[in-house]
C-alpha cells in the first residue's frame, strides 16, 4: 500500500492514502462487528468461500484478518517516509542498466525500507497481541482453536481466577516490553549506522 501511494499518481490516491488511517479512527468493536458480518457464512465475503469450504469468521483466518486490519497503518506509515525519500533516480538507474523490477526492488528499495519495515512489523506484533475489540467477535468462543489471550483474562477473571489472569497479562505486558525495547534498540542501531 505504501508503495502504491507514494510511487503512483492516480484518481482517488489521497482518498486511499486518508483511509489507511481509517482503522486508528473506527472503535476496534466496531471494526470486529463489520469484519464478523463480512466474514460469517452468511456474509458477502463468507458466504462465497463457505462454498469453498473456507471458514473465516469464528476461525484462526478471522482472528488473522482482524488484527491485519488494526495493525496495517503501523506498517505503511513506518514505511511510507523513507519510500518517499528514496530518489527515484536510483530506481531509473537500476533500470537503465538493465535491472528488472524484482531486483530493483530487493537490490535498491528493499535494504533502504527494511529497518522501517521491522520497526513497523513489531509496532504492529504489538498491537495485535493485546488487540480485544476487533478480534473478539471474530474469534467467537473456541477453546485452542480461535482463543485470543485478552479474552483468556476477561474468562478467567470472570471464573475469579485472578492469579491466571494476572499470569496471561503479565505474559502480555512482558512480551510487548520486550518488542519495543528490540525496536528501540533496532532504531538507534539504524540511526548510528547512518550517522557513520
Amino acid at each position: 500500500m505504501a508503495w502504491v501511494v507514494v510511487g503512483y499518481r492516480f484518481t482517488g490516491r489521497r482518498l486511499i492514502d486518508g483511509l489507511i488511517e481509517f482503522p486508528f479512527a473506527l472503535p476496534t468493536a466496531a471494526a470486529g462487528i463489520a469484519l464478523t458480518f463480512l466474514t460469517n457464512n452468511k456474509g458477502w465475503i463468507g458466504e462465497p468461500l463457505s462454498k469453498l469450504r473456507i471458514s473465516v469468521a469464528h476461525a484462526r483466518v478471522g482472528i488473522v484478518v482482524a488484527l491485519v486490519f488494526v495493525a496495517l497503518p503501523f506498517v505503511v506509515r513506518s514505511i511510507q517516509p523513507i519510500l518517499e525519500e528514496l530518489a527515484p533516480d536510483c530506481e531509473e538507474a537500476g533500470r537503465r542498466l538493465g535491472a528488472g523490477s524484482f531486483t530493483i526492488f530487493f537490490k535498491i528499495v528493499f535494504p533502504e525500507i527494511k529497518p522501517a519495515l521491522m520497526t513497523g512489523f513489531a509496532l504492529a506484533f504489538a498491537r495485535g497481541l493485546g488487540e480485544y475489540g476487533s478480534a473478539i467477535f471474530i474469534a467467537g468462543d473456541k477453546p485452542f482453536q480461535a482463543e485470543i489471550a485478552p479474552l483468556t483474562i476477561v474468562t478467567r477473571l470472570e471464573e475469579f481466577s485472578y492469579g491466571q489472569a494476572t499470569a496471561v497479562a503479565l505474559f502480555m505486558l512482558l512480551a510487548s516490553f520486550v518488542i519495543m525495547f528490540t525496536v528501540d534498540r533496532v532504531q538507534i542501531r539504524v540511526a548510528s549506522l547512518v550517522g557513520d
